[in-house]
């Protein structure tokens, strides 16, 4: 079942241009991806895995030939000649149970290639929707920076006028100067982290990325639908791709049991045979020979040196292997529901709340900034407040991009990630400014 995560966004929908969106860097992504290029490969070849099974049930078709030069002794004279032959053989299994149980292991083999392959397109979409808004973070933390160096550079040039004038000590100045060095400093640190962010986000799509869309402004997030957290770790039990691999691969395992029972069993085909062979002798007796003959085979395994109850052992221990990684899977699957469905009900609360720390440190800059003017605030308290400010609109933003990487990470735990999702949240971005 598909659970769909609703966004309400207020404010025009109008959409600019010369941005790369989040669909398009995924695309990108599906074409460019080493990975998912290696994923899909992987895909194809176990489609094969069926073709493999079903052909141990299929008859089998052989030729044969061969030539030989002898040098021999007959009643004491010597002979050199040339014998040759050729045949074919045709052959159709009735009973092999071992082929009927590896039969039905390739049909579960390329099941499980296809739901590895979809649990590959899944972390496509969240290693590209993580990339794309650390880029866009670090995009945001950098303009933070900025205007916090601004303002500092604004907080400076007053400071020194109003030492110029005698109306602050120097020690105003030297705090202005500091604040103002410091964020040159983090200014610096956040143009390389940018810098790796992007890098990162091109070893996805196989180019340097363009301009990047960001999220627009008045975009509010509900809650979870269903908003019952039990709910989706059911589904995450039941329907994440992880554990329908692993329960392929348990099925898989059991059906290898199996077919290591059925080598201990007989098995029967049905042969037929073509042979023409030519001596070459010179002599009289010497013949061409054609045989033809259809029957029964039947051949019965009796002693292979322990091999058989060897891999009878092996494959049992394979299976509870299996079994306990299954187990694994689904309580990792219930634990990654749990924390994605977490961090998206915490994270609205922390955007709630960050969006009002917002509001209120830009006033307490701003009535810090008229106490300076007016001398009832000294300069520490004006800087204080700038850097409150710039510390909280990167905790903001930071906490909008987790929020929605938890939304898909939510997705992704009951197994309904889809390109559907990537629209969904493509919907809530906006053209990036130059």
């Amino acid at each position: 079942m598909k659970r769909a995560i609703a966004v309400l966004i207020s404010g025009v929908l109008s959409s600019g241009a010369g941005a790369a969106n989040l669909l398009e860097v995924y695309r990108d992504a599906i074409a460019n991806d080493a990975d998912f290029a290696s994923a899909r490969a992987e895909r194809d070849a176990g489609q094969e895995k069926a073709v493999q099974g079903r052909a141990g049930l299929m008859p089998g078709i052989g030729l044969a030939a061969n030539t030989t030069f002898n040098d021999a002794t007959y009643a004491t004279r010597d002979y050199r000649y040339n014998s040759n032959g050729y045949g074919a053989e045709l052959s159709q299994p009735l009973f092999r149970m071992q082929n009927w149980v590896q039969y039905k292991q390739g049909q579960l083999q390329t099941g499980l290639a296809t739901t590895r392959f979809e649990l590959a397109r899944q972390d496509l979409i969240l290693r590209v929707a993580t990339a794309y808004f650390d880029v866009l973070n670090a995009q945001d933390a950098l303009d933070a920076v900025r205007s916090l160096k601004a303002a500092a550079e604004q907080q400076l040039q007053l400071a020194k006028k109003s030492f110029e004038v005698g109306t602050v000590t120097i020690t105003d100045v030297h705090e202005a100067q500091s604040r103002h060095d410091l964020a040159s400093a983090q200014e610096i640190a956040g143009s390389n982290d940018l810098v790796v962010k992007r890098q990162t986000l091109a070893r996805l799509v196989g180019k340097e990325p363009e301009l990047l869309s960001r999220l627009r402004k008045g975009v509010t997030l509900e809650r979870p639908q269903p908003d019952d957290m039990q709910q989706w770790v059911k589904a995450a039990v039941d329907e994440s791709y992880s554990v329908q691999a692993q329960k392929l691969a348990a099925e898989i395992a059991s059906r290898e049991v199996d077919r290591n029972r059925a080598a201990h069993l007989p098995t029967v085909d049905v042969v037929a045979r073509y042979n023409q062979a030519n001596t070459g002798l010179p002599i009289a007796t010497a013949d061409r020979t054609t045989i033809r003959s259809i029957g029964l085979e039947l051949n019965m395994p009796l002693f292979q040196g322990g091999a058989l109850t060897s891999r009878d052992r092996e494959a049992a221990a394979l299976k509870l292997k299996a079994d306990s990684d299954l187990e694994s899977a689904r309580r990792a699957s219930a634990l990654a529901a749990r924390q994605a469905y977490l961090g998206v009900t915490s994270g609205m609360a922390q955007i709630k709340a960050l969006e009002a720390a917002e509001i209120s440190s830009r006033s307490a800059l701003d009535a810090n900034r008229l106490g300076y003017e007016v001398g009832v605030r000294i300069n520490i308290d004006v800087l204080n407040a700038q850097s409150q400010l710039a510390d909280t609109t990167k905790q903001l933003a930071k906490a909008r991009y987790d929020t929605l990487l938890a939304q898909l990470q939510l997705e992704a735990a009951a197994g309904a990630l889809d390109e559907e999702d990537v629209q969904r949240v493509n919907a809530l971005l906006e053209t990036a400014p130059d």
